[in-house]
């Protein structure tokens, strides 16, 4: 594999690396607002720091629960890419 197969390789991995980890997390974030922005739009109570918290407070949660999962899918990530460049730094 040549360098610019690898940093291809290495490009697409992280973009699904962070997709894993990041994803949840963000559509979690995305539900709330949209159940707290239709309850703001049915009770209009236009209060823009009025989903600021709950948001907050959901993105913890499911970072918590998450947390062992993300850790270790960047943990093998990394691991994988320090190989890759032992191999690719082995061949010159």
């Amino acid at each position: 594999m040549d360098t610019e197969q690898a940093l291809a390789q290495a490009l697409r991995e992280s973009l699904w690396v962070s997709l894993q980890v990041m994803g949840p997390p963000l559509l979690a974030v995305l539900a709330v607002g949209l159940v707290i922005s239709l309850l703001q739009a049915l009770t209009q109570v236009q209060e823009a720091t009025l989903a600021f918290l709950p948001k907050l407070a959901v993105c913890a949660v499911v970072m918590l629960l998450l947390g062992p999962f993300a850790v270790g899918a960047m943990r093998g990530w990394t691991e994988t890419l320090f190989d890759r460049a032992i191999e690719l730094g082995g061949v010159r």
